[in-house]
């Protein structure tokens, strides 16, 4: 009895951390703040050896102008070597990529970890002929997201 209630407990838990929406996105809760979520993805992207073309606060930007946003950071990164070969299917992937992540705070104080799913993002631009590529980003997107949003 133990074991299954310990297992809804965790089918429930994945429900309710990972969310993905029609449009695409991955939503995955963090257990951290936005800063020091975005801190894990980024020390985890530059272990991966990707490059980091820019960490954007979108909050900071708000302020700057007088305005309040809920902490809101972006992370712009990617390879070559798996970027080139999808823009050579379809140069206009080049609108999505690099890859981004957005973390970011809720009116309910969640922090999220969010990123277009790689095979989305393929289908938009008919690329079908590349199915190790989608496989290889949507294994290492989830896996940042696991490294970077829990302990």
């Amino acid at each position: 009895m133990h074991r299954i209630a310990v297992s809804l407990f965790a089918l429930f838990f994945l429900f309710v951390a990972n969310v993905e929406a029609g449009n695409g996105l991955v939503n995955v809760r963090s257990q951290f703040g936005v800063q020091k979520t975005m801190d894990r993805l980024e020390k985890t992207v530059k272990t991966a050896g990707m490059h980091i073309f820019a960490r954007i606060d979108h909050a900071k930007g708000a302020a700057k102008i007088g305005k309040t946003l809920r902490p809101t950071q972006l992370l712009i990164f990617g390879s070559p070597k798996a970027g080139t070969p999808l823009m050579k299917s379809d140069q206009r992937v080049g609108l999505d990529l690099p890859l981004k992540v957005l973390v970011w705070k809720d009116a309910e104080g969640h922090v999220w970890f969010s990123y277009t799913r790689p095979g989305y993002m393929l289908n938009r631009f008919g690329i079908s002929n590349r199915p190790k590529v989608k496989e290889k980003m949507a294994g290492i997107l989830a896996k940042f997201a696991r490294v970077a949003t829990r302990p």
